[in-house]
């Protein structure tokens, strides 16, 4: 890293990263300023960052975001998340605790299914009305859903972005994820919702009067609309399928999600501009300037020189390669974003496998694949659910701030990778 941009690069992103976690201006005017001063210095340019599949903006991530974003909006005027609200209470008899490993549990199954931004775009509206129903903060709820879905999205090649990535360079099966990972992940949800007994034990406070008043309401009196609610729920059911179905209709699931929201809009009654006033455009924005940044990482070298660092570190061997490879990918994604991290490491990844005489499925991709996806959730800026979640925290006045969930994040991150390290020895390295 001679050159003077790469240094300068690192400069500006470790800058703003440090404005972000000190919280000194919004993160998304520290990202959106970190972007142009990429773009001044020449570390990126305007075509690398808006039209480069490499190092630019990842449309499919804005768009799959901003179509699904549209159709919560339209759900939200069915009064279906209100439903949804006093139904799960009144399952978990008002009990806080068992309000949240409902929450968990949902959540990381549905992320298994949908990539995780999914998930939580249509869990968090009705987090925040069960938790104003019960007179909680909502932001460890959220936090715990946030966890639960990197955990949950590990388990299947949809679940998170950067297993799609991994699978393709690998060869790997959607099977191939159930049998290797989706194990391990059950676990780890088991282990999330004990660590969410300890973690959050000052939140789980019973209010017998808001139970016994939650308990006597008809959560079938909360639809307001019937006819969009079925609407909005087949469009629902029509995007979810797309979703499962990519191995075989090859639709991105950003054109599944656009195609969604128009289609919704041109059958119902909801005015345009309502569902557009829906979506988190600060939201957008900061992911924006985040991909720009770590564009002009990738462009003067930086991304890359961390990668042939590790594997040269690597070398040959194979379970202390994985457990390094583990570790690394954990802790560089936990700063970075996942998925430029893993579109570096894939195929350098896959060189090492082969000069180790490996399969596809050899113990280094799923290393690789769990550091990506455990290690989103070391920070509030780790994965791309994260940032949603913070996202509507804010809009919804229950802003949630960056140490907040890290300091959370990183106890989760520390104990799920831990066991993801013992599971990767057991299952590949042990003796007989």
């Amino acid at each position: 890293m001679s050159d003077w941009h790469s240094w300068a690069a690192i400069a500006v992103f470790a800058g703003t990263y440090a404005l972000i976690i000190s919280e000194k201006i919004h993160r998304v005017a520290a990202a959106l300023g970190g972007a142009g001063l990429m773009l001044a210095i020449g570390a990126t340019d305007d075509v690398s960052a808006f039209y480069s599949e490499d190092s630019g903006i990842d449309w499919n991530v804005i768009f799959l975001l901003m179509g699904m974003m549209m159709i919560v909006g339209v759900l939200k005027k069915t009064g279906m998340f209100e439903y949804l609200a006093i139904w799960s209470v009144k399952q978990a008899r008002a009990q806080p605790f068992r309000v949240m490993v409902m929450l968990v549990t949902i959540t990381a199954m549905a992320s298994a299914l949908l990539d995780n931004v999914t998930t939580v775009l249509l869990i968090a509206p009705v987090t925040l009305l069960v938790c104003e129903r019960l007179a909680l903060p909502a932001a460890p709820f959220l936090i715990a859903e946030v966890l639960a879905s990197n955990i949950g999205g590990a388990s299947t090649l949809v679940g998170d972005p950067p297993n799609i990535i991994i699978a393709s360079r690998a060869g790997l099966t959607f099977n191939d994820f159930l049998v290797h990972l989706a194990p391990l992940c059950v676990v780890l949800v088991a282990v999330l919702i004990g660590l969410c007994r300890y973690l959050f034990r000052k939140t789980f406070v019973y209010d017998e009067d808001r139970a016994a008043e939650i308990m006597e309401l008809d959560e079938k009196e909360a639809i307001k609309n019937p006819r969009l609610l079925v609407q909005g729920l087949t469009v629902l059911a029509l995007v979810v399928a797309g979703f499962v179905l990519h191995p075989v209709l090859h639709y991105e699931p950003s054109i599944v999600a656009l195609l969604g929201a128009g289609l919704l809009i041109a059958i119902s009654t909801v005015e345009t501009g309502e569902v557009l006033a829906e979506v988190e455009w600060p939201t957008l924005a900061f992911f924006a300037g985040l991909f720009i940044m770590i564009g002009g990482l990738i462009d003067t070298g930086v991304i890359k020189e961390v990668s042939d660092a590790l594997a040269g570190a690597i070398g040959g061997r194979e379970l202390s390669g994985s457990m390094l490879m583990l570790g690394s990918s954990t802790v560089l994604s936990g700063v970075v974003d996942n998925i430029p991290y893993v579109a570096t490491m894939a195929p350098i990844t896959s060189d090492l496998v082969q000069s180790m005489g490996g399969d596809g499925d050899h113990a280094m991709w799923w290393a690789l694949a769990l550091g990506a996806d455990l290690g989103g959730n070391a920070t509030a800026i780790g994965a791309s659910a994260n940032v949603v979640v913070l996202g509507i925290a804010e809009r919804n006045r229950q802003p949630i701030s960056f140490w907040q969930f890290t300091k959370y994040g990183l106890v989760v991150t520390a104990a799920t990778t831990a066991i993801a390290a013992l599971y990767i020895w057991l299952r590949y390295f042990a003796p007989a």
